[in-house]
């Protein structure tokens, strides 16, 4: 069951946290790097926000090659996210955000390519189909 649980939901709360929880939302400075060109690379909340969900979709991608009966509920659940995150991202003024739309864009590409390689390897086993 929990081969089945889409990893980018914990982003999709991590946001959730981050919009409710601060004034500033995803703005909101976690710290500040001085690079050897002297100059400074400051991370928020949202940056921090799309790296973390950059990693999590790899996974989430490379769960999608997988075969068994765990993947149609991985797909569903990973459907239930993605319009979550787009109703929130529409509907709610604390979300409309480019971090928080580079997630919502993340959700749909991990629902797009987890049926995509689903149905690539369903093509696979069933082979070749004759033209005659």
């Amino acid at each position: 069951m929990l081969a089945a649980f889409p990893l980018l939901s914990l982003a999709l709360l991590a946001a959730n946290l981050i919009a409710l929880s601060s004034a500033t939302g995803f703005g909101y400075a976690l710290f500040s790097i001085t690079l050897p060109s002297t100059g400074s690379l400051a991370i928020s909340a949202g940056d921090a926000l799309v790296i973390s969900s950059l990693i999590l979709l790899y996974f989430e991608i490379f769960k999608a090659t997988r075969t068994g009966s765990a993947t149609i509920l991985d797909h569903a659940l990973s459907l239930l996210v993605f319009i979550i995150a787009l109703v929130e991202f529409l509907i709610l003024p604390r979300f409309a955000h480019a971090a928080f739309l580079a997630l919502v864009l993340m959700t749909m590409i991990d629902v797009i390519a987890g049926f995509t390689v689903t149905i690539a390897g369903a093509r696979r086993d069933f082979g070749p189909v004759r033209q005659e």
